[in-house]
C-alpha cells in the first residue's frame, strides 16, 4: 500500500487543502476537522484503498483505515498538505467550532468524564470481589484486607467531586489544580459525609443570615460540574484585569473564595437538587415503563449515538451510581444491547454481501461491536446500507427490553458488549447469565432482521 499516494488522492476528495482545518488520528480512524462538509466526495472516498468506511459526526469527518495503517496515512496527509501536526488540545478546539450547542454540551461532558472511567471501574470491580468475598465467607467482614478493600472500593466515589472537578477545569479552561480544590471543598472532613452516614443529621451554621447545613457532597456530579464552571468564569475575568505581577496571588485566592462562598450558598443547594430529580426520574421511569423503556431506549440508542449526544449520558451514569438511594447503573445494559445488535446486524451483511470489499469492513466491525466499539459497524456498513440500521434497532430493543424486565445493571460505566460482563458480575451469575441471555436475543434478532428486511448490494 502506497500510503502517499493514498493521502494524495484523499487530499481532493475532502475538498482540497484549503477545506482541511485540523487532522488527527486514533487506533483506527483519521480525524478531520472540515470547513465545509459539503465538499467531501463520501463514495470516491469509500472506494479508496484501505478505506473501510467514513461518516460524519460530532463536529469531524472521520476515515476508516483500520489499526496500523491509520497512522501512516495520517503522516502522509500531513506532509502532503503542510498541515502541523495538531495536539489533542487544538484538534479538540477546531472540532467544538464546528459542533452545534448541544452536540457541543455533549462533547464537553464526555471530555470530563471519560478519562475517570479506569477509576469508575477499577471501583465498580472491588465492589464485586467484595460482594463476593462475603458471599462465599472468604474472610469475616472485620478482617484488615476486607476493611482494606472496602476502603479502596469506596474511595472514588467519596472523593468524586475532586475527580470531576480536575478534569471540568481542564476542559472549561480553568486552572484543573483550583477545580480540585473546589471538590476538596466540597468533600471536607469538616462536612458531614452522606456517603457513609446516611442516618445521621447535619449541623447548621448561619452566613450572613443564611443557614447553611454543614453536609459534604461526596458522590455527587451536579454541585461540582456548575461550581467548576462558575469558577472558570471568575478565573478568567479576574485574569484579565489583574497585574501579572501579582496574578499568582490574587487571582487564585479571590477565584477559591468567591467560587466557595457562591457554592455553599446557591449552587451545592441547587446541583444537589437537580442532581436527585435526574436520577429519581430516570429511576421512576425505569421502574414504572421497564421492558417498554427498555425496549424504546434500546431502539433509539444507536441513532442517538450518530448525534453525539450519547456523550453526555457518561455524567448522568456517574449520577445515578453515586446516588445513595439507587447505586447502581440500569441504563448501561441497555446501551449495551443497542451496541451489540449492530454487531448481528454488520455479522448478517458480512454473510449475506458479495461484496469483498463490505465483507473486509462487516466482519471486524461486527466484532468491534460486541466489544463495545461500533463506529465501524454503524458508518462502516449499517448505516451506509440503510435496512440492516433499522434491524440492528429492532434487535437493541428487544435485547433492552429482556435485560430491563430482568433487572439486569452494572456497578461503572464505560464498558460494553463483552468487557461489561465484569461489572455485571458483582451482582451475581444469575445477572450475568441474563445479561448473556439479552446480549444473544439482542444479536439474533438483529441478524435476523437483516436477513428479512435485506439490502441492496453496492457496486
Amino acid at each position: 500500500m502506497n500510503y502517499q499516494d493514498i493521502a494524495k488522492q484523499l487530499v481532493p476528495l475532502l475538498g482540497g487543502r484549503e477545506n482541511i482545518v485540523s487532522a488527527i488520528h486514533c487506533a483506527t480512524r483519521l480525524r478531520l476537522v472540515l470547513k465545509d462538509t459539503q465538499k467531501v466526495d463520501q463514495k470516491a472516498i469509500e472506494s479508496l484503498e484501505g478505506v473501510k468506511g467514513a461518516f460524519s459526526s460530532s463536529g469531524q469527518y472521520q476515515v476508516i483505515f483500520g489499526t496500523g495503517t491509520v497512522n501512516k496515512v495520517h503522516d502522509a496527509l500531513v506532509r502532503e498538505t503542510g498541515l502541523q501536526q495538531a495536539g489533542d488540545d487544538t484538534h479538540q478546539e477546531a472540532v467544538k467550532q464546528n459542533m452545534n450547542p448541544v452536540a457541543r454540551f455533549a462533547k464537553a461532558l464526555s471530555n470530563i468524564f471519560v478519562p475517570i472511567i479506569p477509576a469508575i471501574v477499577a471501583s465498580g470491580l472491588l465492589m464485586g470481589l467484595l460482594g463476593m468475598m462475603k458471599a462465599f465467607s472468604w474472610v469475616s467482614s472485620d478482617h484488615a484486607v476486607y476493611r482494606l478493600l472496602d476502603m479502596f472500593s469506596s474511595a472514588a466515589f467519596i472523593i468524586l467531586p475532586i475527580l470531576i472537578g480536575f478534569s471540568a477545569a481542564k476542559e472549561f479552561g480553568a486552572n484543573p489544580f483550583l477545580g480540585a480544590v473546589i471538590g476538596g471543598i466540597l468533600t471536607h472532613p469538616a462536612l458531614l459525609n452522606p456517603w457513609t452516614l446516611t442516618n445521621a443529621t447535619p449541623e447548621y451554621m448561619n452566613l450572613f443570615g443564611f443557614e447553611l447545613a454543614l453536609i459534604g457532597y461526596q458522590g455527587t456530579v451536579v454541585p461540582i460540574l456548575i461550581a467548576v464552571y462558575f469558577m472558570s468564569k471568575v478565573e478568567k475575568s479576574l485574569r484579565k484585569v489583574v497585574p501579572n505581577s501579582v496574578d499568582l496571588l490574587v487571582t487564585p485566592f479571590i477565584t477559591v473564595i468567591v467560587t466557595g462562598f457562591f457554592t455553599f450558598v446557591v449552587i451545592g443547594p441547587f446541583g444537589r437538587w437537580v442532581g436527585d430529580m435526574i436520577s429519581l426520574t430516570l429511576q421512576s421511569l425505569y421502574n414504572v415503563a421497564g421492558p417498554v423503556a427498555g425496549l424504546v431506549f434500546g431502539g433509539l440508542y444507536s441513532t442517538i449515538v450518530i448525534t453525539g449526544v450519547h456523550h453526555s449520558f457518561h455524567a448522568i451514569e456517574a449520577g445515578l451510581l453515586a446516588s445513595k438511594e439507587i447505586g447502581v447503573n440500569f441504563l448501561l445494559p441497555i446501551w449495551s444491547m443497542a451496541n451489540v445488535a449492530q454487531g448481528g446486524a454488520a455479522l448478517a451483511v458480512y454473510l449475506k454481501t458479495r461484496n469483498k470489499k463490505l465483507k473486509s469492513v462487516a466482519l471486524p466491525g461486527a466484532f468491534s461491536a460486541f466489544l463495545g466499539i461500533t463506529e465501524p459497524a454503524i458508518f462502516g456498513v449499517n448505516l451506509r446500507l440503510g435496512k440492516p440500521f433499522i434491524a440492528a434497532a429492532i434487535g437493541g430493543g428487544l435485547g433492552a427490553a429482556y435485560v430491563v424486565m430482568m433487572n439486569v445493571v452494572a456497578n461503572a460505566y464505560g464498558l460494553t458488549g463483552i468487557p461489561m460482563l465484569a461489572i455485571v458480575a458483582p451482582f451475581g451469575m444469575e445477572k450475568v447469565l441474563h445479561y448473556l441471555i439479552g446480549f444473544a436475543i439482542a444479536v439474533g434478532s438483529a441478524f435476523i432482521a437483516t436477513y428479512v428486511l435485506g439490502f441492496k448490494e453496492e457496486k
